[in-house]
């Protein structure tokens, strides 16, 4: 609690060194990873993190908007950057944004000592208005298999906050089903396991995709995924809906807003602000 009532502080002692105002309109969660090495079928290892894009633009647009970000792991740690998004192709070619967006994910509050997720449940989950999950291929290793991820996202789904994922954040969201371990244990051996409970069933959402994957899979050669993400979602009872590869593509449905690709990340924000207004307009 006391890590929390820290970051809290200086989180509000931030914004208001910043922009003179000291009450945000509201707190968001942000969901990342503690792990950056991903395990692959042959047993080797691929260094991941998060996008930095994907992290960093709708981070931007929300701070910019008002909202204080409450950064979160499962660990509680440090999350990492994967090496390969640090790239202006994710930026419209524009490098000087780029690292305009990694200095505003190097300035926030707490990235470089998170909450863990078990803090962030004991100290009460009422007061967020929302919650965001980065990609990058990070959380395939910790976030959909993780039971207290699920009852976070559970407190999303039940109150109707906007719950935002992106690429690969959207596999976060198995996690709000029973037993989300051996659903996941069950994908790496190649099984087709049944989703049982799963407050997502039927949702209309995207993550990346299938042919997005396997070109990403190409450069990992001769190494293989332990599972695609789109499979995963699909066979879990995702109501799946995707664009061409590396075209944005953003869909909504209820409380959950889901993000194609990197390229997805500033339509992401937009509908995501969006309905953090609509419903702050209904209170």
């Amino acid at each position: 609690m006391n890590k929390l009532n820290n970051l809290a502080l200086a989180m509000a002692g931030a914004l208001l060194a910043t922009t003179g105002h000291a009450a945000p309109k509201g707190e968001i969660v942000v969901l990342l990873s503690s792990e950056h090495q991903l395990p692959l079928q042959d047993g080797k290892q691929y260094p991941t993190g998060y996008y930095l894009n994907e992290f960093g633009v709708p981070a931007d647009q929300l701070l910019k908007a008002g909202y204080k970000l409450v950064l979160v792991t499962p660990k509680g740690n440090a999350p990492s950057v994967d090496v390969r998004s640090v790239d202006p192709q994710y930026f419209a070619g524009d490098a000087t944004e780029m690292r305009r967006i990694e200095q505003v994910v190097k300035g926030l509050p707490g990235i470089d000592d998170t909450l863990s997720v078990k803090e962030l449940l004991a100290g009460g989950l009422e007061r967020y208005a929302g919650l965001f999950i980065p990609g990058g291929h990070a959380p395939l290793i910790d976030l959909a298999n993780d039971p207290d991820v699920g009852t976070l996202l559970r407190h999303f789904h039940a109150a109707g906050k906007p719950t935002a994922a992106i690429c690969h954040g959207p596999i976060a969201l198995l996690a709000a089903q029973q037993d989300p371990a051996s659903y996941q244990a069950a994908l790496a051996r190649g099984e087709q396991p049944a989703a049982r409970d799963w407050v997502y069933q039927g949702y209309r959402m995207t993550i990346f995709s299938d042919p997005e994957e396997q070109v990403f899979e190409r450069s990992l050669a001769p190494q293989r995924l332990q599972f695609y993400p789109a499979k995963a979602m699909a066979g879990a009872g995702g109501a799946m809906s995707y664009a061409k590869a590396w075209q944005p593509h953003v869909q909504v449905d209820r409380e959950l807003i889901t993000g194609q690709n990197p390229f997805s990340d500033k339509a992401l924000a937009k509908v995501l602000l969006e309905k953090l207004a609509e419903r702050e307009q209904k209170q």
